[in-house]
């Protein structure tokens, strides 16, 4: 059996909203998932406010969103966009700040629940910042688990801060996993879509060595951004969230399952030790694990569509194919690892898939880039990382490898 989950233990009262809205510090508000949020919080005015938004570099859209949702502070990472953030802003009474620090710096600030969505590495330290100021948090960023998992687990128990998951698998899992019989988990189920090259007939292994950017992003039932739509098609997202459940449920990388699954209507299944299987379903929306999260404990209605069982008839199951898609085997070798593997894999991936979406590289070479960046990084008596600077410069040598296995450097 495994241990009870590391970060959500109880069932506190969320911050009730006698006092006023629930208040909202969203980072990666240009993102899809922060669009998602926005939305929900549009449907719910008056129970939540978005005071604060954030965003790496697209200073426009940001300005965009600050007026829309009535924010206090808006803040691009990228120093550049500054003026335009600031012009775009002007006379509206909303402060604009520019720059990583001040990114930080706003994830730290008062607020009820921090939404971290910046997609990528660059979500690490301004996560860690909420973490550290006590803020519970929204974990929509992976990467903040897969690059420091241990260092993040220990310094949200030592702050004494909710994480609640927004990926829909470990959101599903979040609601099935019943916290008395936590001891009684036999193993954790994470399904995947098995993306746009599910179908070996239409994409033999042959074909996905020619495989374009613009097929890799035709998700079949997710709408995402550029860099978790090419995760999902070589399932290097689903290795991602193996590692990141296993430090958000402290459950041993033997117990955790991947199992693909078309319709993408079965989001997490929680196996338990009389035989029982509990599953969350609902239509592939993540308003729905998002809502979950702004309203938790509680739950407040969506706009999501809602299922017809009837119609749709039936649903299949499969285990995956890790010869078409090895990155899920990577994935689970870097854990084994350790915090240092999981870390190096991760930036070498953002670096694989940028080249790839740049067409430097074919799509088949991104898990051989990941792999290859392991294999060289292996070779080194690495320390696991216990800050966020020994973390960032893991990212960065991760990055330097990759680079140059690809000729970037």
């Amino acid at each position: 059996m495994v241990a009870a989950p590391a970060i959500v233990q109880d069932r506190r009262v969320a911050p009730q909203t006698a006092r006023g809205p629930k208040r909202i510090t969203l980072l990666g508000a240009t993102g899809s998932i922060g669009r998602s949020t926005i939305d929900v919080v549009m449907e719910q005015r008056g129970r939540f406010s978005i005071e604060t938004v954030a965003a790496n570099s697209n200073a426009a859209k940001l300005a965009e969103i600050a007026r829309t949702v009535g924010a206090r502070l808006a803040v691009v990472a990228d120093p550049g966009g500054y003026a335009v953030l600031k012009a775009e802003l002007s006379g509206t009474g909303i402060v604009a700040e520019a720059g990583p620090a001040a990114v930080e710096a706003a994830a730290a600030a008062p607020a009820d629940l921090v939404v971290a969505a910046i997609v990528g590495a660059a979500g690490l330290a301004p996560t860690l910042a909420a973490i550290r100021a006590g803020r519970d948090v929204a974990l929509a960023n992976k990467e903040s688990l897969v690059s420091a998992g241990s260092l993040f687990i220990r310094w949200a128990r030592e702050a004494g801060v909710h994480v609640l998951p927004v990926d829909s698998e470990h959101n599903a899992v979040f609601q099935t996993l019943e916290q008395r019989n936590a001891a009684e988990i036999e193993k954790i189920v994470l399904t995947a879509s098995g993306g746009p090259f599910r179908d070996r007939n239409k994409w033999p292994l042959s074909a996905l060595a020619t495989a374009r950017p613009a097929d890799a992003l035709k998700h079949p039932n997710w709408s995402m951004g550029p860099k978790v739509s090419i995760d999902s098609a070589t399932m290097m997202n689903k290795g991602l969230e193996v590692i990141e459940a296993h430090h958000l449920f402290s459950v041993p990388p033997e117990r955790l399952e991947v199992l693909v699954h078309a319709q993408s209507v079965v989001h997490g299944i929680v196996a338990y030790s009389d035989g029982s299987m509990i599953a969350q379903l609902s239509t592939p929306d993540m308003r729905v694990p998002i809502a979950y999260c702004l309203d938790w404990p509680d739950r407040q209605p969506t706009r999501a569509n809602r299922l017809d069982l009837a119609a749709l008839g039936a649903l299949t199951f499969e285990k995956p194919d890790l010869e078409r898609f090895p990155a899920l085997r990577i994935a689970r070798a870097a854990l084994d690892l350790g915090d240092w593997a999981t870390n190096i894999l991760n930036a070498a991936n953002e670096v694989a898939v940028s080249a790839y979406l740049g067409g430097a590289i074919g799509f088949l070479e991104i898990a051989r880039v990941a792999e290859e960046t392991l294999e060289v990084a292996a070779g080194r008596n690495w320390a696991e990382p216990d800050s966020v600077e020994a973390a960032l410069a893991l990212d960065a040598e991760g990055r330097r490898i990759a680079g140059s296995l690809i000729g970037q450097d």
